[in-house]
């Protein structure tokens, strides 16, 4: 199949992978011939797709901007409120809801809302409520809002948007709003001249519209009286994330299974390399997500063989 490189997109950012994984499947839930690989191009790790219908970026652009710009690509998960501050028993009315109505071929709402969160155990001082993705960056504060967040970059982002972000340098001329799963996010007002809170936001409007469509990928798994989120780990008190790039082209339900594996989490970076070259993998990355006022940032990501 033809290939077509994304060179906006970088494997070693967490925005950027995130963006890659949803470009995949939001092509994939349309074409299940669909696969992606990465391609070391020196400065940066690159996503590339095979698509059996399109040769260039261009084509490949103004598809991917059909299916997830416009206030018709949100979904139906995204409505059940502004944030994730749900009682149990509301979001387990949810959960069945779309359960019940999932099929083989439209499970889009079910994924999303089992990658939200999970109901099966009390969260903290707030008892009611769920425990929530550990993808959530924001519940309100400041007028950010996680759920709000993303139906507005569903109406606001456009064609332009999808073009700069997967084909282009980024060039973080966007403002407003943001996922805050870049490092880019995080201005602490310590190392800033000027007052964050008064400094408009910065970022990749397309970039943080794709990364939403890749959280069904990260399901919210309920074991050992806690809740966790798939490729999300705990190492004396800090949570972190880790993420492959991978050298040979994939279709979408075999990344799920790679994001999946065991040894992804190995904290030996030689074991971790030897383990992992023979599946294929070239290279692994680890971000650290922290809480610092009434927000959670996540940092650079580092490179661990």
């Amino acid at each position: 199949m033809p290939e077509i490189e994304l060179g906006g997109l970088d494997g070693g950012d967490l925005l950027g992978f995130l963006a890659a994984l949803g470009t995949l499947r939001v092509l994939s839930l349309e074409d299940g011939r669909v696969r992606m690989h990465w391609k070391d191009a020196g400065e940066a790790w690159r996503p590339v797709v095979q698509h059996p219908q399109m040769a260039t970026g261009e084509e490949l652009v103004q598809k991917v901007a059909e299916l997830v710009c416009g206030e018709s690509t949100i979904n139906e998960a995204w409505r059940i409120g502004d944030d994730l501050t749900l009682e149990r028993s509301a979001f387990r009315k949810h959960l069945e809801e779309h359960a019940g109505r999932a099929t083989a071929n439209r499970r889009a709402a079910a994924d999303f809302l089992a990658a939200f969160g999970s109901e099966a155990y009390e969260s903290g001082p707030k008892k009611e409520q769920i425990k929530d993705t550990e993808f959530r960056t924001m519940s309100g504060a400041g007028h950010q809002h996680f759920l709000g967040f993303m139906r507005e970059l569903a109406v606001t982002s456009d064609c332009g948007h999808i073009r700069r972000a997967l084909l282009q340098a980024w060039d973080y001329a966007d403002g407003r709003p943001s996922m805050r799963w870049s490092w880019t996010d995080y201005r602490p007002h310590a190392l800033r001249a000027d007052d964050p809170s008064t400094d408009p936001i910065r970022t990749m409007k397309g970039a943080n519209r794709l990364a939403v469509e890749a959280l069904p990928l990260f399901p919210a798994v309920a074991t050992d009286k806690r809740v966790r989120s798939l490729a999300f780990q705990n190492r004396n008190g800090l949570t972190e994330i880790t993420w492959p790039v991978w050298s040979c082209a994939l279709d979408l339900r075999t990344v799920q299974s790679l994001m999946a594996l065991e040894e992804l989490q190995e904290a030996d970076p030689a074991r971790l390399a030897r383990v992992l070259a023979r599946r294929g993998i070239a290279q692994v990355f680890r971000a650290r997500r922290f809480t610092e006022g009434k927000y959670r940032n996540f940092s650079r990501a580092k490179a661990l063989v």
